[in-house]
């Protein structure tokens, strides 16, 4: 953008293009909570930003609207961009784009703008955060996929952040289920962290998933980014389920978190010997809902979302749904043979039996399935 564009009559209230707001997150002493600041404020492009920005910031400002792409801050920003053009499915998001989540909006500190790399519309999909220790015990390790699998079967969109245990379990048993998956990173959007998930991410970009970070290209995972990108991840959600957390854990921030931003917080029980399971119990003395089965997370959710979500199901699953129930009788039916019937894959049989259980229309007997109902 070139200076002499300064003085039309219609600006834009908000910068209009991903080089502005890259641009801006590069300039001196500007960070996510100064813009969101600033962008509340809805100063007029580019002149009232100019003089809302710390004065260190706006000779490099100046230089970037006088010369665009060869200043400074526009190379920079023009580089980082590149990355977008090197595969499909990339791209930056950034407030007053059609995909920005409103969500984030709602909380205190929304990043500036979002690095995406997958389905960018499941930023629009009813979803649930899933957290939990980097080493669950088995039975936390069975919650986070029962749980993940049965939720993401009746259409949630799971988000979580990548990381070994609960994280990777969660994403994985979203797929599984045939469903939809956000991972949230602490790196940069290219950066694969932890690499024990380079099979996870391929996986996740390759199905139904995607990869967003605030961070861009190039930026290597740090301690202090963790605790940052939890606000996203619960920003994104309409709830966070903690599966198992110890006390002192970046879980029991996400709840807070959570808490802060007004989002639904569940947590599974445990035993009183398992410290992985304590910070659960903490929590559910301090008023999050203690939560047995998927159907009660569920039910809790906002009458909104539950709504939305059956009528995402209603148009793409109900077919299959009672096709597969047609199969179903008093004689059990073993999965492998509704497989070959069916011809559907064993994720998404495995997804629509789970579903038909919690509505109580199937259930498991002593060599495969039968009909309830």
């Amino acid at each position: 953008m070139m200076l002499d564009m300064w003085e039309r009559d219609s600006l834009p209230v908000q910068p209009a293009t991903a080089l502005d707001w890259l641009v801006l997150t590069l300039l001196p002493e500007v960070g996510a909570r100064r813009l969101y600041r600033l962008r509340e404020q809805q100063p007029a492009w580019p002149q009232g930003w100019l003089a809302a920005l710390p004065v260190a910031a706006q000779p490099a400002l100046r230089e970037y609207l006088a010369h665009g792409e060869q200043s400074r801050a526009g190379a920079q920003a023009a580089r980082l961009l590149a990355w977008c053009d090197q595969g499909p499915h990339r791209g930056v998001i950034h407030p007053g784009h059609p995909d920005w989540p409103a969500l984030l909006d709602e909380i205190a500190d929304p990043p500036p703008l979002l690095w995406v790399w997958g389905d960018v519309g499941l930023l629009s999909a009813p979803a649930l955060a899933v957290v939990g220790t980097r080493k669950p015990t088995s039975e936390g390790s069975r919650n986070a996929r029962h749980f993940s699998h049965a939720l993401a079967g009746r259409g949630l969109c799971i988000v979580s952040g990548l990381a070994l245990g609960i994280d990777g379990l969660a994403h994985q048993a979203a797929l599984d289920a045939g469903g939809e998956t956000i991972a949230v990173l602490g790196c940069g959007i290219d950066t694969l962290y932890p690499r024990q998930h380079q099979v996870l991410r391929d996986r996740l970009l390759a199905e139904r998933g995607l990869l967003i970070s605030e961070h861009p290209p190039g930026v290597m995972a740090r301690p202090q980014f963790f605790p940052r990108r939890n606000r996203i991840i619960t920003g994104l959600a309409m709830g966070v389920l903690v599966v198992e957390a110890a006390l002192k854990s970046g879980s029991l921030v996400s709840a807070r978190m959570a808490v802060e931003q007004n989002r639904d917080v569940f947590a599974l029980p445990g035993s009183l010997s398992n410290p992985q399971a304590a910070g659960c119990l903490w929590l559910i003395q301090q008023g999050a809902r203690l939560t047995c089965t998927p159907e009660e997370i569920f039910d809790e959710l906002p009458l909104t979302l539950v709504d939305s979500v059956e009528s995402t199901r209603a148009v793409s699953a109900p077919e299959e749904a009672v096709g597969l129930l047609a199969l179903l009788g008093e004689v059990p039916v073993p999965i492998d043979t509704l497989i070959e019937q069916t011809g559907r894959a064993i994720g998404e049989v495995s997804s629509e039996l789970l579903m038909l259980e919690i509505e109580g229309r199937a259930g498991q007997a002593a060599g495969g399935w039968v009909r309830t109902l």
